[in-house]
């Protein structure tokens, strides 16, 4: 039995075995995402079949947040004590803070196409399709867990276009757990997307998680060692060290990017050390907004 066959087969017999709990999880997060107060600012983008939710909070120099989560990324995160700090509260006083639902989170309202042959692309495609939307030509971006990656792809697609990078508890690669993000993704993201949208298949859903964390499985998933190397934007990393945020990839990465520093490690436990870490955030933003002599 090949790899791709053992793996549809395996997402069905979950399918069979938790599929109607994975329908009521589902429908009750949509139902909150729709329901629920919306923050000042939200608004949507379409682009073709997408339709993207975000929310812009704060004024001054653009900066893009990319909320953990995963596949299921929403801004809400943002609002909802779900972010390691009050990310929000701490820069939309200086920065025009924009965030948006990943296309098709379930607990999201932002949806689109099933991208199988470009996952990482086609949420970037979103990120700078959002930015263009708004006016913004140049901006900087924080992003948590999945952000990570997300972050070095808006770097090989757009680098001309970003300031400055934060980089916080990325997930990457590691070779201990090759198979966590596929498993994680199909039973978790895909199980209760599946619920939700009847044009989306089970094949479809192994596609898609496969070339997202398989077929390229390496290091940040989304570019390689050299093109970090040559990567000349200011970074910031703030490692994790758990499963899905492992520790050796981060550091890595910070330790190839020429222009990357790293926060002290760890950052969030105990919490007394979170503000040494957003004071690091926020004077390394400072130090490379334009007009600040960076």
């Amino acid at each position: 039995m090949t790899k791709e066959k053992s793996g549809v087969d395996s997402i069905r017999r979950t399918l069979l075995k938790t599929g109607a709990a994975a329908a009521a999880v589902a429908a009750a997060g949509r139902a909150f995402a729709q329901e629920g107060e919306q923050p000042a600012g939200t608004g949507f983008y379409e682009r073709g079949g997408v339709r993207i939710r975000y929310n812009v909070t704060g004024s001054g120099y653009p900066l893009l947040l990319i909320a953990g989560g995963g596949l299921n990324s929403v801004f809400a995160n943002f609002f909802n004590g779900r972010s390691p700090f009050d990310v929000i509260g701490e820069f939309a006083g200086e920065y025009r803070c924009i965030s948006m639902d990943l296309r098709n989170a379930y607990s999201g309202q932002s949806t689109g196409p099933l991208e199988v042959d470009r996952p990482w692309d086609s949420h970037t495609d979103d990120q700078l399709g959002l930015m263009d939307h708004l006016g913004i030509d140049e901006f900087m971006v924080m992003g948590f867990c999945i952000g990570g990656p997300f972050i070095w792809n808006l770097l090989e697609r757009a680098q001309d276009r970003i300031r400055a990078a934060v980089i916080a508890q990325p997930v990457g690669y590691d070779p201990e757990r090759p198979d966590y993000f596929y498993e994680g993704n199909t039973s978790g993201w895909g199980q209760e997307l599946l619920a939700l949208r009847p044009d989306i298949t089970p094949e479809m859903i192994h596609a898609f998680v496969t070339r997202m964390y398989v077929t390229d499985a390496d290091f940040v998933f989304t570019v390689t060692r050299d093109f970090v190397r040559n990567c000349q934007t200011p970074i910031l990393v703030l490692p994790d060290d758990t499963p899905a945020h492992p520790y050796a990839p981060a550091m890595e990465s910070a330790m190839l990017a020429p222009n990357a520093q790293v926060s002290l490690f760890p950052w969030k436990q105990p919490e007394d050390r979170i503000p040494l870490a957003v004071r690091h955030i926020r004077s390394f933003l400072r130090a490379h907004r334009p007009g600040t002599g960076a």
